[in-house]
């Protein structure tokens, strides 16, 4: 198994001078799969498919986006840029072709990969992820509030998040995991999960807040590709109580996506959604 490098992640160049860091789980030598966490986030959540990835013969990459952990702000970037980031991580590990998860803010950018970057992407789950806002009727209160902030105080917004990352470092791991869950009790959870969201939060913003403010803006207005040109097969994967992307959301994106279907886990929300899918997800690609 690889082991677990959170405190380490290797880092690429982009052709840009941008640093990109990423980290590995799972199988050396097994089916390579990309994992993009969600918003905020880092590859650090990609430990939570570390054990499934292992069983599944998959060779797992976390990368963080632009503006989380070491990874280079780009605040002007766009969903389509999304290749000039993730492409120069899988030529680093060699890997030609990949199947791509997307989680929450990571799955708008798994679709956009396969929408621009077809020749790289095998096929793309998306995990309790948000659709275009036209498809969207209403963004959740929180989020509505984090994206007036990222458009009108961007530095006071990366100062909030700088004093909420401290504050929280300093907190239990069922402080930060209360965000993503609605109807599991955070005290339920097995430690290593609990712990490995709260890194995964603290990792996020501890260098940068950019990355965060950017996608709040960023994942607000409408996609700049068209879902058209995604020719990979979609799974998209949802949770029936999924209070930070309601899942009739996900019902209307698998009707605008030629290749797409959808797994309603009734009951879950959006934490639960993940832990769930796990092995379903790695074993998917283990049998390709």
């Amino acid at each position: 198994m690889v082991p677990d490098d959170t405190g380490a992640p290797r880092t690429v160049s982009t052709a840009a001078g941008r640093r990109v860091s990423y980290a590995e789980y799972g199988d050396p030598e097994g089916v390579p799969v990309l994992f993009l966490h969600g918003t905020p986030g880092s590859h650090v959540l990609g430990g939570l498919l570390a054990a499934a990835a292992e069983r599944a013969g998959v060779r797992l990459v976390a990368l963080d986006r632009p503006g989380y952990a070491r990874s280079t702000p780009w605040p002007t970037r766009t969903l389509a840029d999304t290749g000039a980031f993730v492409t120069p991580v899988l030529d680093d590990v060699g890997v030609e072709t990949a199947g791509v998860v997307g989680f929450s803010g990571g799955g708008p950018h798994a679709l956009a990969l396969a929408a621009t970057h077809p020749d790289r992407v095998d096929a793309v789950d998306v995990v309790a992820g948000a659709p275009p806002p036209s498809l969207e009727s209403r963004l959740p209160a929180p989020q509505r509030l984090l994206t007036a902030l990222a458009g009108s105080s961007p530095r006071f917004l990366r100062g909030l998040l700088g004093v909420q990352a401290w504050i929280v470092d300093r907190l239990p791991p069922r402080v930060v995991v209360s965000q993503y869950t609605t109807t599991t009790d955070p005290n339920d959870l097995s430690p290593g999960v609990a712990e490995r969201v709260h890194r995964d939060f603290v990792t996020a913003l501890t260098d940068h807040r950019r990355g965060a403010v950017t996608e709040f803006t960023l994942l607000a207005r409408e996609w700049d590709l068209p879902l058209d040109d995604v020719d990979a097969p979609v799974h998209l994967r949802h949770g029936g109580r999924d209070a930070n992307a309601p899942v009739a959301g996900a019902r209307r994106l698998r009707d605008r996506l030629p290749t797409a279907d959808l797994t309603v886990y009734e009951g879950a929300d959006h934490l639960s959604t993940l832990l769930r899918c796990r092995p379903s997800v790695l074993d998917r690609y283990a049998g390709e």
